[in-house]
């Protein structure tokens, strides 16, 4: 039985191997695999990072603010990884982030207030066959979703904070 056991460990740690190297694959890193952590760039690392989270195969994808520390290139390509995962798996991407370059892209855009939904955003139909266009410089691209208030489930509507400004209220009355 000992070597029954050393077998699967080691047709395991193949398996193991082989995922590894997948994932790396899928997120442009399988020429890195030899290296070491302090051996890699702050873009190179996010995208290990994606790799583990990739690694089991899930059905949702939560990323905290994957492009948080990294340059515009690379953050592009982070975005367009999460669109081919999206688009040849199926996996639902939930991004967790405060650059609006990347917000401007995405088909669907939840705003927390005070921890609430205060408004969605949807991606305008004409920008969505841009969404992974390499060539648009989304930075001096004005709105390209359409901001909807949202009716909370008391009834209450939030009104976006921009719209709230611009209508000038003073107190907590419309």
């Amino acid at each position: 039985k000992p070597a029954d056991s050393k077998k699967n460990e080691t047709a395991s740690a193949k398996k193991r191997r082989k995922k590894a190297l997948e994932v790396l694959e899928k997120v442009g890193l399988s020429e890195h695999a030899h290296k070491r952590p302090n051996q890699l760039s702050g873009g190179q690392m996010q995208r290990v990072a994606i790799a583990r989270a990739l690694a089991n195969d899930p059905d949702i994808l939560l990323a905290d603010e994957p492009t948080g520390s990294v340059d515009r290139k690379t953050a592009d390509y982070i975005y367009d990884l999460f669109v081919r995962l999206n688009q040849e798996k199926g996996q639902t991407i939930v991004i967790v982030t405060h650059d609006t370059t990347l917000a401007k892209k995405v088909k669907r855009v939840v705003a927390i207030r005070d921890g609430k939904i205060s408004s969605e955003r949807i991606l305008k139909e004409e920008y969505s066959d841009m969404s992974n266009a390499a060539a648009v410089n989304w930075q001096d691209i004005g709105e390209t979703q359409e901001e909807y208030a949202i009716v909370d489930r008391a009834g209450r509507v939030q009104i976006p904070r921009d719209l709230l400004d611009k209508l000038e209220l003073s107190g907590n009355k419309v």
